[in-house]
């Protein structure tokens, strides 16, 4: 669940769509490094991934709320040096956005790419629902 903040409006009173990537990162943040920390895997935290592309289709417009969006995240692909994760930014009753992010495993302390680890695959596996044709 990601809350909504009153600076997160911009001039035309909906919900400004760079800030649409800050819930993106949030809810893949959350997703790769507690829950997957919790999964007993520490690849992505401990090594790193890196965003090489984002994509992101906005739906209809968001406005300042008490309530908090959800933003649901599951994997569309799998290859052996990158991945692609989707996402919903919604509440019970409306899609705001769909959005995906092609992640590239990487090496922070050496400032390479690496390849996923079985671990890594196999977790991002559990998310696996192929793309839409």
């Amino acid at each position: 669940m990601c809350p909504l903040r009153w600076s997160d409006m911009d001039a035309y009173q909906h919900v400004n769509n760079v800030v649409y990537l800050r819930y993106l990162e949030e809810a893949r943040v959350d997703w790769m490094f507690r829950r997957a920390s919790e999964a007993g895997v520490e690849g992505f935290a401990t090594f790193g991934t890196v965003v090489a592309k984002h994509e992101i289709e906005y739906k209809r417009p968001l406005v300042y709320r008490p309530e908090p969006v959800r933003v649901e995240v599951w994997v569309t692909a799998i290859a052996t040096a990158k991945f692609t994760v989707a996402y919903e930014v919604r509440d019970d009753e409306q899609v705001y956005a769909i959005a995906s992010s092609v992640l590239v495993p990487f090496d922070i302390a050496g400032g390479y790419p690496r390849r996923l680890s079985p671990m890594e695959k196999d977790y991002l596996g559990e998310y696996y629902t192929p793309a839409a044709a």
